[in-house]
Parts: C-alpha cells; structure tokens; sequence
C-alpha cells in the first residue's frame, strides 16, 4: 500500500491543533487534536512511499512506534485515504494506459472524494471499462447522454433509434452539425466514441451482444412524451430480462428525469399509467389523443434544458453502476422553463400492475421530500 490523503478533499487548519478535509458538509472530516509532528507527517502521504518507508521516515521525526499504524487507521476509517498502487489488476491495467488515466482523472478524484475504502475509487473506474449500457434515443438528450457515459470510462455504450439527423437534433456534446442527414444511430455511436478515453478500437455494434450483460438501458425517446408518459408495452422486454433501465427526457419546456426501474423491485412503466389514471380518470383518453394528433413538428426542448437533462441521468446511471444506493427509484425529478426549479415527484409502484413490484415494497418509506441532514465528522488523532 502506498497511502495517500484523498486529493480530492481540500485541506484546511480550524486552529493550531485541528485540521479539516473537505469543504462541503456532505464529504468534510476533521481531525484532532494533532500535534506539530502528525501535522508534518501528513505532508509525506501523498502515494510516493509505502508503508515501511513511512514508519521509517515517521521514527525519523521523533513519532512513537505504532503511531502511523494507528494514525492510518484512524485516516482509513473516516474515509480519507486513498491507495496509489491500490484497486487490483483490472486498476493496474487502467493506470498502464496513461492516455486513459489522464482523461479519467477528474473522475477518479470525484469516486475517490465520495467512497470510504482506500482503493474504492479507482476499482469503480476500472469496472466501468466492462461494462455495457445501451442509450434509446439519440435526440438532443439522448445524444448527450451516450457521450458523457462514453467520455466517463463506460467501456460498451449502445446507440439505438432510428431515422436520420435532423438539424435540430444537433448539440454540443451530442450530435455535430456535420452529421445532419446521417443516420441517428450511426452518427451518435460516432460521437460516444470519438468521447471515449483512449479511442475504442471498434464500436459496440461490432461486438457480440453476450460480450458482457446490459446493466442499464437508459430511455432517451426524442418525443419528450414517451418520457414524461411511457408506454408499458415499449418496456416489456426490459422488464422480463429483469434489466434496470431509466427514463430522461424533455417535454413542452419541462426536464423529466427518472423514475429508475428496477424490475420487479420499483415502478415501472405499467405502475405510472396506473397511478396517473388514479389520479385523473381522463388520463388515457388524453394519452390516446396526444398520441394520435401527433405532427411532425419541432419539438419543444431547448438546449439548455436538455443538456441539463443529459448531465442530471448520465450522473444518476454511473452512480448507479458505481455501485451506489439508487434514489430514483419510486420518483422522479421534474423542472419546468422558465424557473427551471427542481422537484421530486413521487412514483409508487401499482397494487395492480403485473409487474408485481408493489408487493415489494410495502411496508418502505417512499417519501421523496426529506433531506439529508450532514454534518462534519471528527477524528481524534
């Protein structure tokens, strides 16, 4: 082991004898008391020495025998160290490819920032590479989408839709203006790819579909009502294979983002209908006639929005892959132009729906309005 102070965490003295890590409440750790040799010794963990050269340099110092082993212990409790050498052979392949590692290491500060195990951050890097999800949609949401999950270490990243590129679809970070009149699928696989760290040599397509599992599929539809109101027949497949998948997408001027799916598990398509029906006894015959009087026409989905849109799933779907407790599931996030003020609304899985998720649940809290409450956690030194 070669430990290292997370970089990621901002360093700060409250006082003479107290240090703290990190600015925002969320991921901030205080230490103390510490004394002026502890204090100097901290400036050694930065990942170039290992262990033993450690206690070596720590005796050096006029510091007691044991007391780096119990400092390091009390560090790696509070979750404020790293492992430079750390994360096991799929980690040690990643850091081979310095041409990868450089592109990714915002994000391995960010994973590193946010998880309590020394090599928690880079071993979550790395599984990404293996990892294969599936984008459906590529309008200026969905685009976007594949990019970002491309362009943040996600190794396979299908593109599904059809039809060709229309100027409108056209976004920064998403489908370039060159690629009007070219197939939408085509031309998104081409831009995740071109995101990617380290250039793919070959697109998802070209690869066997049993090369690794679908962890995610993630519903981009173009027309922002399939969305904001999808059609449970559409997913059916999903929710049979038991594959997790997440809505996102613009509709009239309003971002909609979630619910997560998790089969059997938490509302699904099927599950909204319902409720929505609960709610309003009109709702499918308006569905049917949103649907029927649809024109070809330009939709309402400005850019700013979108991109918001993209960037809030695209975070949502690699924490989820990361291996993080999913807060999408049973609501979602809806905001409206022009106040843009986010909301959660709640999505509760249906008594009658099939899909049997609600026997599942009963009994959980649902409740989507609570926030949490953090707070600063000290470590005696």
């Amino acid at each position: 082991m070669h430990p290292i102070l997370k970089p990621a965490l901002r360093r700060g003295w409250r006082d003479l004898n107290t240090v703290q890590f990190g600015v925002t409440p969320a991921h901030a750790r205080v230490l103390g008391p510490v004394d002026t040799a502890t204090g100097s010794f901290l400036t050694l963990l930065d990942g170039t020495r290992s262990l033993p050269l450690l206690r070596a340099e720590a005796k050096g110092m006029g510091l007691p025998d044991g007391h780096v082993d119990a400092l390091l212990r009390r560090l790696d409790h509070a979750g404020l160290l790293d492992d430079a050498t750390g994360g096991g052979p799929a980690a040690d392949a990643l850091r081979a490819r310095p041409d990868v590692m450089d592109r990714l290491r915002p994000d391995l500060a960010a994973l590193s920032a946010v998880t309590p195990r020394p090599d928690d951050g880079i071993r979550k890097l790395a599984a990404r590479r293996a990892t294969r999800v599936r984008v459906q949609g590529t309008g200026r949401v969905g685009a976007i989408v594949a990019s970002v999950l491309s362009g943040a270490g996600v190794g396979q990243v299908d593109v599904r839709d059809g039809g060709c590129v229309e100027p409108w679809d056209v976004a920064p970070g998403g489908l370039p203006a060159e690629s009007i009149g070219q197939r939408r699928d085509a031309a998104a696989r081409r831009a995740a790819r071109q995101a990617a760290p380290g250039r793919p040599p070959r697109h998802p397509e070209d690869r066997a579909d049993t090369e690794h599992p679908l962890s995610l599929v993630l519903l981009t539809p173009r027309d922002g009502l399939d969305a904001y109101a999808p059609a449970p027949s559409a997913a059916e497949p999903l929710v049979a294979a038991g594959t997790p998948h997440l809505y996102a997408g613009v509709l009239e001027g309003t971002g909609v983002v979630g619910p997560l799916v998790l089969p059997g598990v938490s509302a699904c398509a099927g599950c909204l209908a319902l409720t929505e029906t609960d709610r309003d006894t009109t709702w499918p015959r308006m569905l049917a006639q949103w649907h029927s009087g649809h024109r070809r026409q330009v939709p309402a989905c400005d850019l700013a929005l979108a991109t918001t849109v993209a960037g809030l799933v695209a975070a949502h779907a690699l924490a989820f892959l990361d291996g993080a407790a999913p807060s999408l599931t049973g609501a979602r996030w809806l905001a409206a132009a022009p106040r843009f003020a986010w909301h959660a609304q709640r999505a509760p899985a249906h008594p009658s729906c099939p899909c049997g998720a609600s026997e599942r649940v009963k009994g959980e809290d649902t409740s989507v309005d609570r926030e949490p409450h953090e707070t600063m956690t000290g470590v005696t030194a």
